[in-house]
This record gives structure tokens, C-alpha cells and sequence, in this order.
């Protein structure tokens, strides 16, 4: 007798070929202080659910850049927007990590959101 979860051979793979379907996409993001307008600017192999994590990140505390997770804390999640600067279809691409390094050059090069206009700490070349 089957335990309750258990598929049968079929169904797993039927399964496992409709999630190979799915599109993943890879791009950059920009997360914004509505107060300040600070901006922090980020590149992710996999942009599906990304705003839920990283909200929860910074609601825990463990978001990786100090200034952001600082403001944050201080003014709560309704003083930060989130928005996709750009995307791609991870499946075409290759190399997903480099695809993603020269992205982020892009727009840290095209936005500069240092200092007072931004989070992010300048590329080392």
C-alpha cells in the first residue's frame, strides 16, 4: 500500500517536466526610501518571491547592507518601495552569474546610488 504522499513513477515525472516549464527570471532590482529617496540597487539569479525574502530579511534584522537594514528598522516597511529594473529569462542564459555582475555595473554605472543617493558601496574595478 502507497503512503499517503507518495506519487507513482508517472505522475513524478509528468510533474517534475511541467516544473522544468516554469520560467525563472534572473534581473535587477531597486528598493527605494520614500523618505530620504535613498535607493539600493541588486541583481539576483532568481527574481520569483524576491521582494518576500528580502522583506523578511530586513524585518528579521539579517538584511546584508547595514544602512538599509538601519532605515528600515527606524522607519518600517512603508517607507520602501521595490520595483524590477530589468529581467531576463534565466533558462537562456549561460552564465547567469557574470549575466548578473555586468547588470549590476549597468545600473550601480547608470543610477550611482552612493553616498546620499543610495545604499550601495562603489564596485572595486
Amino acid at each position: 500500500m502507497k503512503g499517503e504522499f507518495e506519487v507513482d513513477k508517472s505522475k513524478r515525472k509528468e510533474l517534475q517536466e511541467e516544473f522544468k516549464q516554469i520560467k525563472t527570471y534572473m534581473g535587477a532590482i531597486q528598493i527605494t526610501n520614500k523618505v530620504s529617496g535613498k535607493i539600493y540597487v541588486d541583481t539576483f539569479s532568481n527574481l520569483k518571491n524576491k521582494w518576500f525574502t528580502l522583506q523578511m530579511q530586513l524585518d528579521m534584522g539579517r538584511f546584508a547592507n547595514a544602512g538599509l537594514q538601519k532605515d528600515w528598522k527606524e522607519l518600517g516597511a512603508d517607507s520602501f518601495t521595490y520595483e524590477v529594473l530589468e529581467q531576463k529569462e534565466a533558462d537562456e542564459i549561460t552564465d547567469i552569474k557574470w549575466e548578473c555582475k555586468q547588470m549590476l555595473k549597468h545600473w550601480l554605472d547608470k543610477l550611482q546610488p552612493y553616498e546620499d543617493k543610495g545604499y550601495n558601496k562603489p564596485l572595486l574595478r
